[in-house]
């Protein structure tokens, strides 16, 4: 690795310089962001509200940091996905969305690319294009490598666009060490993925749109009438925001990654990825009213456990990865066989029945004859019936239940529909409305969608009442999990045939 890149811009930097200000414009876009993830927005915040003390802790940059400490110790380091498989097992104890998801598809003995890809509803979600900084400074100036190993990492967790979009921002990170031409970067990065992906259709549309305006706010209403989605941290509107925030204010680095969170949404990762990749461009551009709350010092989350002697501050992260880079000195990632378990024979299995309206109680479904319940297997914990399977006004579904030992236990059922939930025929909750969050920890923040109990070891059931939606079908959510830590328990649930 050179000491020194010299982009076309003219400006030259040390290699140093530009990955140190990539962690620094990370921690600064996360922590200003952070008070605002999951505002749907738009907002209105110009510097950081409140104003911080320090870093706060994000899986942005603590998953990175993982990362980088696994292959220091080993003693040949290659980015693989079951290397980093292996690191969400032992250090990461996030119980968030895809990261769960993937971690419960661990636990049934499947292997990445089939851990992002099987039964998981945010596969396309932000996780993995938040890791995307390190596999640029570990491959600055190679694209495509850069974009090889987001691949290795994104695989893990997520799936089709979750991935792409790793790609795609890894390249263009990589691509940001030479080149400080936003046009370049940007052709240069989307060769990297598929042009039919929506990733690639976004950006595109993105650029096209601010030929025509340069209002972050029109924009951002037609990025949203194209690419919105109810999972707030969907990748393509967020990454469609991303690009927008640093074509408006290429050289403003306060103004970029403020339009970025002011979007709304993934406020955290958008930002927090524009400022990343401004500091790489030009270290200079990030003011010290910026820096100056912060600090150097790196701050963890408590998810992030068993980690042996991580850095405590920017600078040793970027002394960690820039040694990390001469070890591993450009080894593309192994070709690997393909997974030996079948997804098709893991399924989640209940009893389904048709009755004719709610409100209905428990006496109710007791008294229907045995003859009227149907065996069923779902392909996994997200269940969905056409308009045509759909027999009557009622879908009745019963979930067994296997708890190996007693503990307190989270029931999810998720449905968007109006539904009756019972645990061991006692009435659970219920809802009339709702959106749609399939992920154990999110429940609590929606209305009527899961419960807390204790349930002793043994065979339970849960049984729902799903009234038909509008269109005559219906789709649902059920999952299982500890309580305290919102961790699946995949093997009360699923059945591998």
């Amino acid at each position: 690795m050179a000491d020194v890149m010299v982009n076309k811009s003219g400006l030259g930097s040390s290699i140093r310089e530009r990955i140190n200000a990539c962690w620094l414009g990370k921690s600064i876009g996360g922590t200003l962001g952070m008070p605002f993830e999951g505002n749907l927005g738009p907002i209105d915040v110009w510097f950081y509200t409140p104003v911080p003390k320090a870093m706060l802790p994000n899986d942005d940059l603590d998953l990175q940091v993982v990362w980088a400490c696994v292959l220091r110790d080993m003693a040949n380091p290659v980015v693989s996905r079951h290397v980093l498989a292996d690191a969400w097992e032992r250090h990461v104890e996030f119980p968030f969305d895809e990261y769960a998801a993937a971690k419960r598809n661990m636990r049934l003995g499947l292997k990445p690319p089939q851990t992002g890809a099987y039964d998981n509803w945010f596969a396309n979600g932000m996780g993995a294009a938040i890791r995307s900084e390190l596999w640029a400074c570990l491959a600055p100036a190679t694209p495509e490598l850069a974009a090889a190993y987001a691949y290795e990492d994104a695989c893990v967790d997520h799936a089709g666009e979750g991935v792409w979009a790793a790609m795609f921002l890894a390249a263009l990170q990589s691509l940001a060490f030479v080149e400080s031409d936003p046009e370049v970067l940007l052709d240069q990065a989307l060769r990297r993925i598929p042009r039919e992906c929506l990733i690639h259709q976004a950006v595109t549309d993105v650029r096209r749109w601010m030929d025509a305006s340069d209002d972050w706010m029109a924009i951002r209403r037609q990025i949203l009438e194209r690419y919105d989605h109810e999972n707030f941290t969907d990748v393509t509107a967020n990454i469609a925001f991303t690009v927008m925030a640093w074509l408006l204010a290429p050289d403003d680095f306060g103004q970029a990654i403020c339009i970025a969170n002011n979007c709304g949404r993934d406020t955290d990762c958008t930002a927090a990825t524009v400022g990343a990749l401004m500091g790489i461009i030009n270290p200079a551009s990030i003011p010290a009213k910026w820096i100056e709350p912060l600090g150097n010092k790196l701050v963890l989350s408590p998810e992030i456990v068993n980690l042996s002697a991580p850095p405590q501050t920017l600078d040793e992260l970027t002394d960690l990865v820039i040694n990390l880079h001469r070890k591993i000195d450009s080894r593309r990632p192994p070709v690997e066989d393909h997974p030996s378990i079948d997804m098709k024979d893991l399924c989640i299995k209940a009893k389904m029945a048709f009755v004719g309206a709610l409100p209905i109680n428990r006496e109710a479904i007791e008294r229907l004859p045995e003859g009227v319940w149907s065996e069923v297997r779902f392909d996994g914990t997200m269940g969905r019936l056409s308009a045509e399977e759909f027999k009557d006004d009622v879908l009745l579904l019963k979930f067994p239940v296997n708890i190996e030992t007693p503990q307190r236990v989270r029931i999810m059922f998720n449905t968007a529909q109006p539904c009756r939930v019972w645990i061991d025929g006692a009435a659970a909750f219920e809802r009339e409305k709702g959106i749609v969050s399939p992920s154990l920890h999110r429940s609590v923040m929606l209305a009527n969608q899961h419960k807390d109990l204790e349930l002793g070891k043994g065979l339970h059931v849960v049984t729902a009442a799903v009234r038909r939606s509008a269109s005559g079908g219906a789709a649902w959510n059920f999952g299982v999990g500890r309580s305290d830590t919102q961790q699946w328990l995949p093997h009360a649930i699923y059945t591998i045939n």
